[in-house]
């Protein structure tokens, strides 16, 4: 199988970290592609029609596109108990949360980067952190029973999220505030799976 990536997308990373969690990185060749929204890589256009990244390419079948999908996947393949029966609608929900902080941050990066400082739209962009903000608070004050359970696919999500943070709009401080979801991150950042996937570029 081969996954077309960049290293810098929290949603790859969300699938890069699983595959190690998993012991599948070994199954899995990794494709580096040079893409943006207004100029999508050839590559990711024939795995995904939308062109987003990730897309995971198979041997037996078709691509597979959407983080959420490719995990989901990924880990019905190795068995991995990442989305445990017992707590299937927790986990969907806080990895749905932590998408929602991938979403809206990576837009903000966009319309910070990306389009021409006379078109950008400041109203839109504190739009976007104020989802951000809401769902990292809502994280920290309604999910850390969660959190601080077994390992499952909402952890590596939450934690994909947050990293994204740091990378990209780290002067913003997500932490003021939520003391008790930083404590954790502080933690679960040291694992090897976190390590490895680190956002470059």
């Amino acid at each position: 199988m081969q996954l077309i990536y960049s290293p810098a997308s929290p949603f790859v990373r969300k699938v890069r970290a699983m595959l190690i969690e998993t012991g599948q990185q070994e199954d899995v060749e990794l494709a580096p592609v040079q893409t943006a929204p207004t100029a999508v890589a050839d590559e990711a256009r024939a795995a995904n029609p939308t062109g987003k990244i990730p897309a995971l390419i198979r041997s037996d079948g078709p691509a597979v596109y959407d983080s959420r999908v490719i995990t989901r996947f990924l880990n019905d393949r190795a068995g991995g108990g990442l989305y445990p029966d017992a707590r299937i609608w927790e986990v969907l929900t806080l990895e749905a949360t932590a998408d929602a902080i991938m979403d809206a941050a990576v837009l903000v990066t966009y319309e910070s980067r990306l389009r021409p400082p006379e078109h950008r739209s400041e109203e839109w962009i504190e739009a976007q952190w104020g989802k951000v903000a809401n769902a990292v608070k809502a994280v920290n004050d309604r999910w850390m029973s969660h959190l601080n359970g077994p390992l499952d696919m909402a952890q590596i999500a939450i934690a994909c999220a947050l990293g994204y943070l740091d990378f990209r709009h780290d002067a913003r401080g997500w932490r003021k505030g939520n003391d008790a979801l930083d404590d954790w991150y502080a933690v679960f950042s040291e694992r090897e799976s976190m390590k490895e996937t680190a956002p470059t570029g």
